[in-house]
């Protein structure tokens, strides 16, 4: 019995805790369960850590305001050019009406010189026909390049 009664003399008696509340109880426990080294180098490592975010965090922001500005003027020079597009598209279209009209009112004005700018176009796609398959290579003519409107 006199070793029952010498182990709870060396555990704390709850009166000296009843001032605490629970939380505060349980951090002084582990504090001293805790080696002080062992916190303090975690601490520094914590705080290498941090500058270490920090500066990730500033270059980070450097970058994306690098960016911004570069998306700022890229949108401006896309915007332009896209307008100058448009414009040149406008000008192609009011260009090819203009020579359809041309073309309308020869063939109006001048019968008979379009039927013989239309024969002259036919007789030299034949003489190219001719010529090519009478030296045996393929022909050459495309149909690209001719102009029969």
């Amino acid at each position: 019995m006199a070793d029952t009664t010498s182990e709870l003399d060396e555990t704390p008696s709850i009166e000296c805790f009843q001032n605490y509340t629970a939380p505060e109880v349980f951090i002084q426990g582990i504090a001293g369960i805790v080696n002080q080294e062992d916190v303090e180098s975690m601490i520094i490592a914590q705080k290498e850590m941090l500058q270490r975010f920090e500066k990730t965090n500033e270059m980070l922001t450097n970058c994306n305001l690098l960016s911004m500005s570069h998306l700022k003027t890229t949108s401006q020079d896309l915007k332009k050019h896209t307008q100058m597009l448009a414009e040149l598209r406008k000008d192609l279209d009011s260009t090819f009406k203009r020579i359809a009209t041309f073309r309308s009112k020869i063939k109006v004005q001048h019968p008979d010189l379009q039927k013989s700018i239309l024969e002259e176009k036919q007789k030299e796609l034949e003489q190219k026909t001719v010529d090519s398959s009478s030296s045996g290579s393929a022909s050459t003519a495309s149909p690209y390049n001719s102009d029969t409107n």
